[in-house]
């Protein structure tokens, strides 16, 4: 599986951005797809995560509200889409994959597949 991801870039507090994250190499089907996040001096944290067969997703607390992950199968494709965009949001975004048996697993090392980060910067 390779997975790039794109989307990052600068806004302001409130603003809005879209990530998205394309997936080759195999069909995602038996795959969850989920989204990092690691800011400066920080860990990886998960923020949001989909299963791609069933479409259930999961959310850091965080994030519930503003952030929504979705994919599409055409596109082989997952995103997240972040709205009220706030400056302790600024980190490097990651996508993720793992072919996983049950649930969206939260803990980084779970995951065998990553992207490289794009960088979201919100100013206040």
């Amino acid at each position: 599986v390779q997975l790039q991801a794109s989307g990052g870039g600068s806004v302001q507090s409130g603003g809005s951005l879209r990530l998205s994250c394309a997936a080759s190499g195999v069909a995602v089907a038996m795959y969850v797809v989920s989204w990092f996040r690691q800011g400066p001096g920080t860990e990886r944290e998960f923020v949001a995560g989909i299963r791609w067969s069933g479409s259930r997703t999961e959310y850091a607390e965080a994030v519930k509200g503003r952030f929504t992950t979705s994919r599409h199968n055409t596109e082989n494709a997952a995103y997240l889409q972040m709205n009220s965009l706030k400056p302790e949001d600024t980190a490097v975004y990651f996508c993720a994959a793992v072919r996983s048996a049950a649930g969206v697993p939260r803990d980084a090392s779970a995951y065998m597949h990553w992207a490289q980060g794009t960088q979201v910067t919100v100013s206040s």
